[in-house]
């Protein structure tokens, strides 16, 4: 134990030295004489490895007793934390469900917190949509933010040049993210891990070269404006009322809020469409051999499970729901852009699934609002608030290493259904 915390440990220093060397070490200045003068500070250099060595020693000393102990505790009884966690989650999810459909109507609620709602309530959808892929399916996806720009940009273009109402383009957009979803899983068939990760990496970055570079299609870096907004039924959002609108229909004060608050319900009755989909289909025979892929693709083959379209199915699903997201995102703000898909949402997405739990519907939901209320919160941090949400979660991953809600129920039980504890997930009987 002590000999590979020390490995771990002098590796980590490594990694510093070679990281210390050009930002610490060498450092310009401005000499005497006008001209710039190097500067050498190894021994700064040296201080840090130094606490960047034993730090690890210490934290890796510490893991492998906690693991040893949790492996323990988890083959000496596995279902007490996992029912102890699904009992919490009984309460948990239908207040967080109660407190999203009450917050219009809480007193002190303005448009700034309706505007924060939408957007955290979009990464939960997004999140949930990527858990198909990554969670369930166990396929690491790098690139969900094309299929977030395929139903953006598709509802952009069949609104703005084929007049089509937003309830039209909004299936239409989820099914031709979904058909993006199944190209891209064909090349990737016999790619597993880093290797798919890598070209489903690619495959956004194309996406989103071809948005910049297609200006006579997309509008290049000027991106689509004037996109329509939606409409409730026919009806339309009027501030200043009259006959045929939402507000003079039914009787109400014109308001400009009447818009925001359909927004917000309506992204979250597609956050609950993508939920109870996915829990459907995990109780499903497809949901099942998603699992079985996740696992253990070879016992999966040899089960007599169709292994590619399990996976096309899963790319195709969790694509259809991206584009549902990118559709709503691009009639939120009725403008669209290249830079509003770029890499780091994928990332953003992808350490919500892993941050909330993997498989996990919950605890995604949980990690979307700290991740994006988070970030609105430390806001007067500027630049600083990055560091403080890096070190939040390296934090999380060194307590909670797999997620928030790590406990998995079995979609097919014998007798009893359980939740499986974390330590035996990681060990590979969940």
């Amino acid at each position: 134990m002590i000999l590979h915390a020390a490995r771990d440990a002098a590796v980590a220093a490594l990694v510093a030295l070679g990281l210390f060397v050009l930002m610490v070490g060498l450092q310009t200045e401005v000499g005497p004489d006008g001209r710039l003068a190097l500067r050498q500070r190894w021994a700064e250099v040296a201080i840090l490895c130094g606490v960047v060595f034993a730090g690890r020693l210490v934290i890796s000393l510490g893991l492998a007793r906690r693991d040893a102990a949790r492996t323990a505790a988890a083959l000496a009884g596995p279902g007490r934390l996992a029912t102890a966690t699904a009992a919490a989650g009984r309460f948990v999810a239908p207040a967080l469900l109660a407190f999203t459909l009450v917050l219009p109507f809480i007193p002190g609620i303005g448009r700034y917190e309706l505007d924060l709602g939408i957007l955290v309530l979009t990464y939960v959808m997004l999140g949930w949509g990527l858990n198909i892929v990554v969670g369930l399916a166990g396929l690491l996806d790098l690139g969900y933010v094309a299929f977030y720009a395929v139903g953006a940009y598709s509802y952009a273009l069949l609104a703005t040049q084929f007049g089509l109402s937003f309830w039209i383009c909004l299936p239409l957009a989820g099914i031709l993210a979904a058909f993006w979803g199944v190209l891209l899983g064909f090349p990737v068939l016999r790619l597993r891990g880093d290797y798919l990760a890598i070209v489903t990496l690619a495959f956004g970055e194309i996406i989103r070269i071809v948005l910049v570079n297609w200006v006579s299609l997309t509008g290049g870096p000027n991106g689509i404006s004037g996109i329509p907004r939606p409409t409730f039924f026919g009806l339309p959002f009027s501030a200043a009322g009259g006959e045929g609108t939402f507000a003079g229909v039914f009787g109400l004060e014109p308001s400009p809020s009447h818009r925001v608050i359909f927004l917000y319900y309506l992204i979250f009755a597609l956050a609950l469409l993508t939920n109870w989909v996915s829990l459907r289909l995990r109780r499903q025979p497809l949901g099942r051999a998603w699992e079985a892929l996740r696992e253990d693709e070879i016992a999966c083959r040899a089960l007599g499970i169709n292994v590619r379209n399990t996976k096309l199915s899963a790319f195709a699903i969790g694509a259809m729901f991206g584009g549902f997201a990118g559709a709503f995102f691009a009639t939120r703000q009725a403008f669209i852009s290249p830079e509003s898909f770029t890499f780091i949402e994928s990332a953003i997405i992808l350490a919500i699934v892993v941050l909330g739990g993997m498989g996990s519907q919950l605890g995604i939901a949980i990690a979307a609002l700290v991740m994006i209320g988070g970030f609105e919160l430390f806001r007067d941090l500027q630049e600083w608030r990055m560091l403080v949400f890096g070190a939040a979660m390296v934090l999380i991953m060194v307590v909670r290493p797999r997620g928030l809600v790590s406990t998995r129920t079995p979609s097919v039980a014998l007798g009893e259904r359980r939740g499986i504890g974390a330590s035996l997930v990681g060990e590979g009987r969940g």
